[in-house]
């Protein structure tokens, strides 16, 4: 009944993992450790009701890695590189200090 749904999340994840973390072995390892943990774990699970809410929190997690995470290179010895994905930038509204009000 829930092995498409599953079987999709889980691959789901993983692609998304390796977009997330691209040019980054030791985050994608870790990611796909954990994914992987977190599947086995539940593997015997039967309750439907456990499965949807499992599927829930596995479809949470992968939109909150697509939409939330950017990598930091390390250039300096107090210094991070911040390399947004294309997808994660939007077009900028400039910030105004002092709101003129409608007329």
């Amino acid at each position: 009944m829930f092995y498409i749904q599953v079987l999709q999340l889980f691959k789901t994840l993983h692609r998304t993992r390796q977009q997330v973390f691209k040019n980054d072995t030791r985050a994608l390892e870790a990611a796909r450790i954990k994914i992987n943990e977190e599947f086995k774990s539940n593997k015997s699970e039967t309750s439907p009701k456990k499965i949807e809410e499992l599927i829930k929190i596995g479809s949470d997690v992968e939109l909150l890695l697509r939409t939330s995470v950017i990598q930091g290179i390390h250039t300096d010895h107090n210094t991070l590189k911040l390399v947004p994905r294309k997808e994660l930038l939007i077009e900028n509204v400039p910030y105004c200090d002092a709101p003129t009000q409608k007329q």
